[in-house]
């Protein structure tokens, strides 16, 4: 069955909800993401020798929710999307927030509980991204959107002073598309 992308919105505003307190709200989406990133393609392409991403040994969701309780469960999370980062060449990509970090994630006990509460939103069944089949379906696109819209509502500006909507990037584009052919076709 395919994922609902208002249960994907759903765990993203949990995973938010679980984050709060030690860091600004504009930091969430840099654990969020990376979360659900980790998990859309552990989903996809684990045990697919042909798939887009290569998930290694050590390196996917179902290593982040074997930590669930783990009292080195912020240093364990780093070290399997370093391990994901490093076989797909994405360093500096998805290995930018830190897991580790105390003073947004709290000490000890409280640390452990946050994180362990943030894989659990992110383990629910409805969010089993491997019979999606939707093809052109832009999920981690479209939860970044999300957030970011949510962002914007939350501190009081508009979509437009936060980020540049998606509405306005396709005309964009198409725009640019349109003035490179003219550009091609006057000079040939």
């Amino acid at each position: 069955m395919a994922v609902k992308k208002s249960e994907i919105y759903s765990s993203l505003w949990a995973s938010c909800d679980a984050l709060r307190g030690g860091m600004d709200a504009s930091q969430y989406k840099d654990y969020v993401l990376v979360l659900l990133f980790v998990k859309y393609v552990s989903d996809k392409y684990a045990g697919d020798p042909d798939g887009l991403i290569e998930i290694p040994e050590g390196g996917s969701f179902a290593d982040m929710v074997a930590l669930r309780g783990d009292k080195e469960i912020g240093e364990k999370i780093n070290i399997i999307i370093a391990k994901l980062a490093e076989a797909n060449d994405l360093k500096g990509v998805i290995d930018v927030a830190d897991f580790n970090e105390e003073d947004k994630l709290g000490t000890g006990k409280e640390m452990v509980d946050r994180l362990s509460n943030l894989v659990a939103i992110f383990n629910r069944p409805e969010l089993d991204f491997r019979n999606n089949r939707a093809e052109g379906d832009d999920i981690l696109g479209d939860a970044y959107e999300y957030l970011m819209r949510h962002f914007a509502t939350e501190s009081g500006k508009s979509k437009g002073q936060f980020y540049t909507p998606s509405e306005v990037s396709r005309i964009m584009a198409k725009a640019i598309r349109v003035r490179t052919r003219s550009r091609f076709i006057t000079r040939t």
